[in-house]
C-alpha cells in the first residue's frame, strides 16, 4: 500500500492530507452523517494489546458510519504463532475492506501494511500512536481556537505517543516541550524529524529533564502511564518529578488545559485534582478519538469501494 492508501505513521503523510482529517473531524463531530457512507463496509480490528477507547471507538464509529467491525484478538487469530505476518495481511484483505491493528511490535504494522491490498491503519505500536495523535490535534485546536503558536508540555516517558504528538505538532506551529529522565528521551530520529518540521512551520520543540521549563506558560499539559503495557518491569520511581499535580501545573498558563491518553494511574503519574479539574479535558479528548477516526475510516475505506 501506498503511504496515502494506510494509516501507519504520521510523519510520511502530507501535511494537507492531515489537516484535511483534522477538519473532517470538526465536521463529523459537528453533524453526524445519516446517510452511511460506509454501508456493508467491513474493517478487520487485530489486537495483540487489550484496549478500552481503541476497541469502542472503532467499533462504534464503524456502527454509526453503517457498517461493521471484526474483532480479533490475539486469541483468535495465527498472527505471531505459526503464520507470518505477511500470510495474516494476505488473507484478511480477502475478507474484509480495511485492516486496524493494534500491536505490540512497530514491525508487525509495518509488515501488514506492506503485504496487506486494503488499507491498514496502526491502532497503536510500540514506536508510535497516530489515531491518539490527530484526535488529539483536533482536541487542541478545539478547546483553543488555533494550533499556531501554542506552547505543548509532555511529562513524563518519551513513548509512543508522544513520539505521534512529535510528528504532527510542529508540523502546524506548536511548541512542543518534552520533559523527561534522559534515560526515556523520545528516540532520536523522532526528535530531529520534528525540529525539522518546526523549522518548517515556525514552531519549536524542546527535550529536558526539568518538568518546571517544560510547563512555564504552557497553553497544555499532558501526560501518559509511566509504564506502557508490556513494560511492567520499568523502574517507575525515575518520573516522580514529572507527575502533574497543582504544584507543577500551577507555573502554566492560567487558562491551560491537561490532557491524557488514558487509562490514567492516578496518583502515580497525575493526581485527581488535576484530572477532575476545571483545566482537563480527558474525556473531551477520549470523545474525540471516535470522530477522528470516523474521519480516517471515511477517507481510506470509503474510497477504495
Amino acid at each position: 500500500m501506498t503511504e496515502l492508501d494506510g494509516f501507519v505513521r504520521l510523519d510520511t503523510l502530507p501535511k494537507g492530507f492531515v489537516r484535511g482529517l483534522i477538519e473532517e473531524t470538526r465536521a463529523l463531530k459537528t453533524d453526524t452523517p445519516t446517510d452511511e457512507p460506509l454501508s456493508r463496509a467491513t474493517l478487520g480490528t487485530v489486537y495483540q494489546k487489550r484496549s478500552t477507547r481503541t476497541r469502542v471507538s472503532f467499533e462504534a464509529g464503524m456502527n454509526t458510519l453503517g457498517g461493521d467491525a471484526v474483532f480479533l484478538s490475539s486469541d483468535d487469530i495465527q498472527l505471531g504463532r505459526g503464520e507470518t505476518v505477511a500470510d495474516t495481511a494476505r488473507a484478511l484483505s480477502r475478507y474484509v475492506d480495511g485492516i486496524m491493528a493494534r500491536v505490540s511490535a512497530h514491525d508487525d504494522i509495518e509488515a501488514l501494511d506492506e503485504h496487506a491490498s486494503v488499507p491498514v491503519i496502526n491502532g497503536l505500536s510500540d514506536f508510535n500512536h497516530p489515531c491518539q495523535a490527530l484526535a488529539d490535534a483536533f482536541t487542541l485546536e478545539q478547546a483553543k481556537g488555533s494550533l499556531d503558536d501554542l506552547r505543548l508540555a509532555w511529562l513524563g516517558d518519551g513513548n509512543n505517543v508522544c513520539h505521534s504528538l512529535l510528528h504532527i505538532l510542529p508540523r502546524f506551529g506548536v511548541d512542543v516541550r518534552v520533559a523527561t529522565p534522559d534515560e526515556h528521551r523520545p528516540e532520536a530520529s523522532v526528535a530531529e524529524t520534528a525540529r525539522e518540521f518546526a523549522d518548517q512551520n515556525d514552531g519549536a520543540v524542546t527535550v529536558t529533564d526539568n518538568p518546571g521549563e517544560a510547563v512555564e506558560d504552557a497553553d497544555a499539559v499532558y501526560t501518559d502511564t509511566w509504564v506502557s503495557m508490556g513494560e511492567e518491569g520499568k523502574e517507575a520511581s525515575v518520573f516522580e518529578p514529572y507527575r502533574a499535580e497543582p504544584a507543577l501545573l500551577d507555573a502554566a498558563d492560567d487558562d491551560h488545559i491537561f490532557m491524557h491518553c488514558l487509562p490514567a494511574h492516578r496518583g502515580h503519574e497525575v493526581v485527581d485534582e488535576v484530572i477532575d479539574g476545571s483545566h482537563s479535558v480527558v474525556w473531551e479528548q477520549a470523545e474525540n478519538r471516535m470522530h477522528a477516526q470516523m474521519a480516517l475510516l471515511i477517507r481510506l475505506l470509503a474510497r477504495n469501494r
